[in-house]
């Protein structure tokens, strides 16, 4: 089975008020080939490059998916579409596998205050 813990919250260092990301809370527990989605959405008055991050067990944290304008962005078989007008970025896969069981953390980079560092907080 699968199993991926994805709480998390994003606030970039020196964050003004309202930029933040939340994505699905909880554990999500999935069979072999099943379909995965983990929702993410974010809050900004700025233009956001928004980002998905991977660390399996016992590894470092890994970038999985970047965007910075409404397109769809794939990697390894996982899927995630900007969507400026719904706010989302929406992490996708069609069939999971035992190894993609991992942290999975959306994070969002405002590119207009030009904010370069934060810190990402499972909760």
């Amino acid at each position: 089975f699968f199993k991926s813990v994805c709480s998390s919250l994003f606030f970039p260092s020196g964050q003004t008020q309202g930029n933040s990301v939340t994505q699905t809370e909880g554990q999500v527990t999935l069979s072999e080939k099943a379909s995965l989605t983990i929702n993410c959405t974010y809050s900004t008055t700025g233009s956001p490059t928004l980002f998905w991050y991977v660390q399996h067990p016992s590894e470092g944290l890994q970038l999985l998916l970047r965007a910075f304008s409404d397109k769809k962005e794939s990697n390894k078989g996982f899927e995630a579409t900007l969507d400026s007008k719904s706010k989302s970025f929406h992490l996708e896969k069609g069939s999971v596998q035992v190894s993609d069981s991992a942290v999975y953390y959306c994070a969002m980079n405002d590119t207009v205050t030009g904010l370069e560092t934060g810190t990402v907080t499972q909760v």
